[in-house]
């Protein structure tokens, strides 16, 4: 039986194409009060289900949320309710992520409603997909609303999470069933017959997710900081299925200009189903009327982040020798290792040679073979090349092809020439493979590195790959605006890859975009990358070796939302971004302003998808 969960606002039930053609569920309740559009844009508050449930669960808060003037959306994840997928899984987690952003951007393209007039609302393990969208893709989202954010997962068995983790290796992926009983969820004896009645409650889910979950929980509690939306937080005060702390310290790292949090006595895990839920209701209504009774918060101090705030301090603390003497002891011996490491490893070896940055290594890590010295030569540089980083850096290179595809059909659907340009290279082997993959739509590829090496073979491959008629390779500055400004013929999609995080100074990039920015045709696109965030960040500047005075390679994160900023500055719309599912390295497609073509883009632009 599937309860009907009947509104009193007429309910519109719809489907919309994910990145990769998924079709997924949405329930739809338009505003039945609607402002002048003259006077006010439309609002709306985006609804995100609990783990295992799907959207009709919170239908009621289309009523129940008593704000006529807004428009109300409500999802069936991926995997679960009427939506496409394999029940109760996905790829990875990443995918339900980008799921999120596809979904606001559907709602922006097909129901008109600006991402800064919208309000997201969370619960459980949709807040946490929420909160980590926001954090991997800094969306200028006017505000969120998490209620009993499942931050950390009690398992209840001590060491469970381990165990699990330990039997994903050996056996791969499987299904582990929620023990969660609907008296845990919620007191309303309705609530609860509709629970026990509905059979679109998905109980297995993927391993894989759960631990995904588990460990993006974790990074966007301790990483909170880069999170500048307002946000309420909802706690359940007898929650038996996630646990507290976390959620108090998630709040207390926002870097949030508005932020709430508030407790329930009593309450269990559905916060916003509970029998007594006119309150936490009640106090998330207010603060969606607060946050649309201000301007839209945009943080444009962050283009001042080298110079203050988190994420210098914690750049100050990896320039600095570790702080205790074991410390320095743990880091000196795993120095010596990796250089034992180097004798067997050609990767490694290569790494100590030119700089574990440098295009050399990137372009090893690229090709992904193993090789060294014996067999035990050739295990060590497989776990080299395993490493989460780099898995991390070869998902990035195929993201910039995928993009690079994109970008090119744009531009060929709004009848432009395709001159593409990258300004740091490398050996330029991803740029000249994504042009290769659409023969005759490439009029000229510019490629150009810094360092002289990279620029001889670079050459050679593309005297290998038969692209001299086409494609060329220069020794140039990606930070000397004036000489990218100068650049012919004018570029129409430019490329950044891994440049800008190696660098910690944001007056250096906003030269550098400012000259790209000279350089692309109005109408043109710019693909860039960023580091948000690196799980090895303090591994990596204490123990490898920049090619930059074979020093060590130390490097400042940027939020995403410092990023786009920076990209914004410089005259660029950001348009979509693909992330790994680690939230480590993003690319992201942006599009020159100012053209006087831009009926012709748009109308491309909704036309072509990611292919």
């Amino acid at each position: 039986m599937q309860p009907t969960y009947a509104t009193a606002r007429p309910c519109e039930e719809r489907r919309f194409s994910s990145f990769d053609n998924a079709e997924l569920f949405y329930r739809h309740w338009p505003a039945t009060e609607v402002a002048e559009a003259s006077k006010e844009p439309r609002r709306a508050v985006v609804l995100f289900h609990r783990g295992h449930e799907h959207g009709g669960r919170m239908a009621h808060l289309a009523d129940e949320f008593n704000l006529p003037g807004f428009d109300f959306f409500a999802w069936d994840a991926r995997g679960l309710g009427r939506s496409d997928g394999e029940r109760g899984a996905a790829e990875n987690y990443g995918v339900l992520v980008k799921d999120v952003d596809e979904f606001m951007r559907h709602i922006g393209q097909t129901h008109g409603i600006a991402i800064e007039n919208i309000v997201a609302v969370g619960q459980s393990f949709g807040a946490v997909t929420l909160v980590t969208w926001v954090h991997d893709y800094a969306p200028r989202l006017r505000g969120m609303v998490l209620a009993a954010p499942a931050f950390k997962i009690n398992l209840l068995v001590p060491g469970a999470l381990a165990g699990l983790r330990l039997l994903y290796v050996v056996r791969g992926n499987y299904f582990v069933k929620s023990y969660v009983k609907p008296t845990q969820l919620t007191q309303d004896p309705a609530r609860l017959a509709t629970y026990a009645a509905d059979s679109l409650i998905t109980r297995p889910i993927a391993a894989n997710i759960l631990l995904d979950v588990a460990d993006a929980g974790q990074r966007v509690v301790a990483d909170a900081a880069a999170i500048h939306v307002p946000a309420q937080i909802l706690i359940s005060g007898d929650d038996q299925v996630v646990y507290e702390e976390p959620q108090d310290r998630f709040f207390g790292n926002l870097s949030s200009p508005i932020k709430e949090i508030h407790r329930f006595s009593g309450f269990r895990h559905d916060t916003l189903g509970e029998l007594d839920r006119a309150k936490p209701i009640a106090l998330a209504r207010k603060f969606i009327e607060r946050v649309f009774a201000e301007a839209p918060a945009r943080p444009l101090a962050l283009l001042d982040a080298h110079r203050q705030g988190f994420t210098k301090i914690e750049f100050d603390q990896l320039t600095q020798p570790a702080s205790s003497a074991l410390a320095r002891l743990y880091w000196a011996l795993g120095r010596f290792w990796i250089k034992v490491g180097g004798r067997f490893s050609k990767g490694i070896k290569n790494g100590l040679a030119t700089g574990f940055d440098s295009g050399s290594t990137l372009d090893y890590v690229y090709q992904n073979r193993r090789q060294g010295l014996t067999p035990i030569g050739r295990i060590v540089d497989g776990v080299f090349l395993d490493s989460i980083g780099w898995r991390g850096i070869r998902i990035r290179r195929a993201h910039l092809e995928q993009l690079i595809g994109r970008a090119i059909g744009l531009l060929q659907a709004a009848g432009q020439p395709v001159r593409l340009l990258d300004i740091a290279a490398g050996h330029g082997r991803y740029a000249l493979a994504a042009a290769a993959r659409h023969p005759g739509q490439v009029e000229h590829i510019l490629l150009r590195d810094y360092s002289p090496a990279n620029v001889a073979d670079g050459r050679r491959l593309i005297a290998e790959q038969g692209l001299a008629s086409i494609a060329q390779f220069q020794q140039g500055d990606a930070f000397d605006a004036a000489d990218l400004a100068a650049l012919e013929p004018r570029p129409t999609l430019a490329i950044v890859s891994g440049l800008y995080e190696l660098f910690a100074d944001n007056a250096l990039v906003s030269n550098s975009l400012a000259g790209l920015a000279e350089a692309v045709e109005p109408g043109g696109y710019l693909l860039y990358t960023n580091q948000p965030w690196h799980p090895q960040l303090e591994m990596i500047a204490r123990s490898l070796t920049s090619h930059r005075d074979n020093g060590a390679w130390v490097m400042r994160r940027r939020v995403q939302a410092e990023m786009d900023e920076l990209v914004a500055q410089a005259g660029f719309e950001k348009l979509d971004q693909l992330t790994d599912q680690w939230g480590i390295f993003t690319v992201s497609i942006a599009r020159r302003t100012g053209s006087a073509a831009a009926v012709l883009i748009e109308a491309a632009e909704a036309a072509v998808s990611i292919e």
